[in-house]
């Protein structure tokens, strides 16, 4: 035990004073506080540039529909040819040239967009949506129905539907199951991205060492599963200290952006909403309902789980990829090795997608069990909840393979690490798993 832990004190430091280190871990929440605060902010922002655009209306059925706003301005031509207006729109200062054709059979109008660039979905959209409203407002005329506009008022509706978790005790709980396909996915994620990504920086370092022959050295006063074990729980620690600094630092740098930026923690002032109207759009009731359901979740399940399978699915994999990286002597060797080990990761990432669809589908269940899917499927699933013998079942599947998988794997190492100018196949690794102690 003692010589693990000196391995992974030794692994801990050298890792996290590299430069590399605390590049990344400073540099990644900046990008991830960038990618929450940059969508709201360019949401927020209007198009400045104000856009000309000449209108045709063959049929004169449209004249004057289309209402000039602050940066979209239309002018109805009617004493220029369109083959003309075509080559010269740009000329006169026009950014496009809309034809509403309403000649045709058809009683809807064909609409025609000319332009030198692609329009913007902004200028399509407002151009459609008002030429509909409009279509729409006339077949309803015809009708002859009195009082439309005050029965269109009345019929429209617009429906929520609340979800209540009650537990065996018959206490109730608001939910919510946006916030929990998030916080799946989340989860999820953050598993898949960081196993793969520390299981291949021990592999890394592993043929780092074997090739430089420090391993020779290290290796006369320590057994190989203690300086795999070490290595392996090294790297582990090193993973969880950078989580905890992204997750602290964007929340912080997201806090401090939204504020500089003069936006409001209140999410109708985010959205441009009047407060005054925000209950007649039911702004406000959504908003707390959300901030309810995610204030009941279980966060001490949640993090507990997070922790367990993150840990020792990353110990899993961690030991895999040891054991790959003892086998090779450089990192071209190593793809048909690490095929293997990867396609269950990405198995289980896939099978997260339909998790957050059907968190309780046969598939979804099996691969919640599974050692080398659960940590990413069960994480996605417990936000939905999930019955507490299947979660103790699938950490105690996980745990009893990694200990199978970890005696395994320090059979490889054993031998692997010392292994030189002889590529390894797999026929080979299943005679060096065979050798006895």
């Amino acid at each position: 035990m003692k010589q693990i832990l000196l391995i992974l004190q030794r692994e801990f430091n050298t890792r996290v004073r590299k430069k590399s280190f605390i590049i990344i871990t400073l540099i990644t929440p900046i990008l991830f506080a960038a990618l929450m605060v940059l969508p709201t902010y360019l949401m927020s922002r209007d198009d400045e540039k104000a856009r000309n655009i000449a209108v045709v209306d063959l049929g004169q059925r449209f004249s004057n529909v289309l209402e000039s706003t602050e940066n979209l301005r239309f002018s109805y031509i009617t004493d220029t040819p369109i083959d003309q207006l075509k080559t010269t729109f740009e000329k006169a200062g026009y950014y496009g040239l809309l034809v509403i054709d309403t000649l045709s059979n058809n009683p809807d109008p064909q609409l025609t967009m000319y332009a030198h660039k692609q329009p913007s979905v902004t200028v399509l959209s407002h151009i459609t949506r008002t030429l509909e409203k409009e279509v729409e407002s006339r077949k309803l005329t015809s009708y002859n129905i009195e009082n439309l506009d005050q029965i269109m008022a009345n019929v429209k509706t617009k429906l929520s539907c609340a979800t209540i978790n009650i537990s065996s005790d018959g206490k109730e709980k608001k939910s919510s199951t946006m916030v929990a396909m998030a916080l799946a996915y989340i989860l999820g994620f953050i598993i898949y991205m960081m196993v793969m990504l520390t299981g291949n920086m021990v592999m890394q370092g592993v043929i780092e060492e074997k090739h430089d022959r420090v391993i020779e050295v290290i290796i006369s006063s320590i057994k190989p599963f203690n300086l795999m074990m070490g290595k392996i729980l090294g790297i582990a620690s090193v993973s969880l200290v950078q989580i905890v600094a992204w997750i602290v630092l964007t929340l912080a740098l997201s806090s401090v952006a939204m504020s500089f930026l003069g936006f409001s923690t209140d999410p109708t002032a985010m959205a441009g909403v009047d407060p005054s109207i925000a209950q007649e759009v039911n702004i406000n009731t959504s908003t707390n309902e959300m901030l309810q359901a995610i204030q009941n979740l279980d966060f001490g399940l949640i993090i507990g789980s997070f922790v367990f399978f993150f840990l020792f699915g990353y110990l899993l994999y961690a030991a895999l990829f040891a054991a790959a990286g003892s086998a090779v002597e450089n990192e071209s060797d190593t793809q048909q090795l690490v095929l293997p080990i990867t396609i269950p990761m990405m198995l289980g990432l896939f099978v997260m997608i339909s998790a957050i669809k059907a968190p309780d589908s046969t598939l979804v269940q099996w691969c919640s069990l599974i050692p080398f899917t659960s940590p990413v499927v069960m994480l996605a699933r417990i936000p939905f909840g999930v019955p507490t013998w299947e979660i103790i079942l699938s950490g105690a599947l996980l745990l009893a393979t990694f200990v199978g998988v970890t005696y395994i794997a320090a059979k490889i190492y054993r031998v692997g690490i010392l292994m030189y100018g002889k590529k390894a196949t797999f026929k080979e690794i299943w005679k060096w798993m065979r050798y006895k102690n």
